[in-house]
């Protein structure tokens, strides 16, 4: 696919998808859906990659729907428009391989609900994110009412979600948004160098670990813990358990097959 509003990159085993319309503030139209549906579905797909990173670089990350589009488009097409993004970002969530947002500027409406469905988020200094919708008469519609609160706590994400609140990297930081804020200079090179670290480790073990919690985001306790002794003991059939441990025990660095 020809991208006309993303950069698509691969490098030393991470893919990067740069939201490239800045001008425009990246926003979340059915073009932009389009092409992260694409983007999210070749990289998931292509055996090389083992880890994604999602920026924007260093200004903007994404500040949300696009309204002048938005404010013209009738309840059908809304309907049809949702359910694409709600299938776009579901392609992050389900994948096998860790999601890295590196997130500068601002990350509001979509961008924010596109950050929370990564496995890992990292903020520049001068990151803000909210989910302003409210004071356009609307709500969050890509999973900011499910789950900002199950990253945040209901308390928290109820409170943004309700006043429309806009909130700096620090703060997000504090409320458990985001995993770590870096000066916006070293943003790309620290996403990067996490994203290649995590290419290095065991796909087998990766995919497990983020399939067994996602399992018990939509599960009870003891579900999910019975759930996580069988995925264990799965592991010890597969050669990325053997070469670990044969690794860790001749002090070198594992060749990982992803079996």
């Amino acid at each position: 696919m020809e991208y006309k509003l993303l950069k698509l990159e691969r490098k030393e085993g991470v893919g990067i998808v740069l939201f490239d319309n800045a001008e425009q503030m990246n926003p979340t139209n059915p073009t932009t859906v389009a092409e992260l549906t694409a983007a999210f579905t070749e990289l998931n797909n292509d055996p090389e990659v083992k880890a994604v990173i999602i920026t924007g670089g260093d200004h903007i990350f994404a500040a949300g729907g696009d309204i002048p589009y938005m404010s013209e488009a009738g309840v059908q097409e809304m309907e049809e428009f949702i359910a694409d993004a709600g299938y776009m970002v579901s392609l992050i969530t389900s994948s096998p391989k860790p999601y890295i947002a590196a997130i500068a500027g601002p990350a509001l409406g979509g961008g924010t609900e596109i950050s929370i469905a990564c496995d890992i988020r990292i903020a520049a200094d001068n990151a803000i994110f909210g989910q302003p919708e409210i004071n356009l008469g609307i709500v969050p519609g890509c999973g900011g009412t499910q789950r900002l609160g199950r990253a945040i706590g209901w308390s928290r994400a109820r409170y943004l979600v309700l006043t429309g609140e806009i909130i700096d990297a620090q703060t997000a930081l504090s409320i458990g948004l985001v995993n770590k804020v870096v000066p916006v200079a070293e943003l790309q090179e620290t996403a990067f160098k996490l994203a290649r670290s995590l290419a290095r480790k065991s796909p087998a073990a990766l995919r497990t670990a983020k399939e067994a919690m996602n399992y018990a985001e939509n599960s009870s306790l003891s579900a999910g813990l019975e759930h996580e002794q069988k995925v264990w003991s799965l592991l010890f059939a597969g050669s990325d358990q053997k070469e670990g441990m044969k690794a860790f025990l001749e002090k070198r660095r594992p060749q990982y097959t992803g079996k």
